[in-house]
């Protein structure tokens, strides 16, 4: 058989091909998710610089003790680890409890405290790629600064992104733990209450919970709540009750706790009413009053005008006696 020339060459040269190009698509398909799936690269990250080798040289915040009109130093360290230069901004913060307890730093403008002691070297850095940067830092505490815990932040700003270092600062002198638990109720499933911290250091809170009532029995001891309350701060607080009582009147008691000796203790009288009958009920009570209260004044009204007295048919009998004793 002669060999095939011109188009039958080449359709017979591409058939054993065929299976091969159409596998191209599912053999890319793969490698194409993986790619997806690649792990993009971390962000920068600013932190305390590490004291020594090793996870154990690492530090979570700024920790720092001095007395007034000392001026302490730190470094902080801002990381890189992306493929291009990063520009970061750093400025100081005070710092102050959320509402709910959380950690947070003032706006750029907001800072009177531990945010204006604190100076760092420049204001604005530039980190290569893969290159960490140390920026020293300068705490400068006022002479006239109350001891206790000064807490504040160094925040650091790149991107629409920013990160906040906490700075522990304790300036030398008395120091009290001092805590109120405040304002506590009920609603709902939930206890309320209020903490203030009216001391000056930072007090870790623990709370015991107990309550008594014809029906409700509650007992919950000592347990470490997840806030760091700063002195001056407050935090209104939740406690879950989910198996309160429907109906019943209990006396709450609320016992706080802090290292240093803080401690404080609150009651408060909780009524439980199913709210939903009882106004059921009320609204029934209600409209069978009205409805008394109205078949009574109609009682009294007497008939329409216009229509017959009430005994016409007794006296209209009586007349036809009479007349009829006439008669006879």
């Amino acid at each position: 058989m002669p060999p095939p020339t011109g188009r039958t060459a080449r359709r017979a040269l591409a058939q054993p091909l065929l299976p091969l190009f159409a596998a191209l698509p599912l053999l890319a398909a793969p490698a194409a998710a993986g790619a997806a799936e690649k792990p993009a690269v971390p962000a920068w990250t600013a932190s305390p610089s590490a004291r020594g080798s090793g996870p154990a040289g690492a530090r979570p915040y700024f920790y720092l003790e001095g007395l007034p009109g000392s001026v302490l130093k730190d470094r902080l360290s801002v990381t890189n680890p992306g493929t291009k230069p990063v520009t970061v901004r750093l400025r100081g913060a005070d710092a102050y409890n959320t509402g709910d307890g959380s950690f947070a730093v003032r706006g750029t403008h907001g800072s009177t405290g531990t945010g204006t002691w604190l100076r760092t070297a420049r204001t604005e850095v530039t980190v290569p790629a893969r290159t960490r940067a140390d920026i020293p830092v300068t705490f400068t505490v006022p002479a006239d600064a109350l001891p206790g815990d000064h807490p504040g932040a160094v925040v650091a700003e790149s991107g629409g992104r920013s990160a906040g270092v906490q700075v522990r600062l304790r300036v030398g002198g008395p120091r009290l733990a001092a805590l109120s638990v405040e304002d506590v109720g009920v609603v709902g499933h939930a206890i309320r209450y209020t903490l203030v911290n009216r001391g000056n250091t930072v007090l870790a809170p623990r709370l015991a919970v107990s309550a008594d009532g014809l029906f409700a029995h509650l007992r919950r001891g000592a347990r470490a709540l997840p806030v760091e309350l700063l002195p001056g701060q407050r935090a209104h607080l939740t406690e879950p009750w989910p198996d309160a009582p429907a109906l019943d009147s209990a006396t709450l008691r609320l016992r706080v706790t802090a290292a240093g000796g803080a401690h404080d203790e609150a009651t408060a009288r909780a009524v439980f009413v199913p709210w939903a009958p009882v106004t059921g009920a009320a609204l029934l009570l209600l409209a069978a009053a009205a409805s008394a209260y109205g078949l009574r004044r109609r009682r009294r009204a007497g008939p329409p005008p216009g229509g017959p007295p009430p005994d016409s048919r007794k006296h209209t009998d009586e007349r036809h006696l009479v007349k009829a004793g006439a008669q006879t």
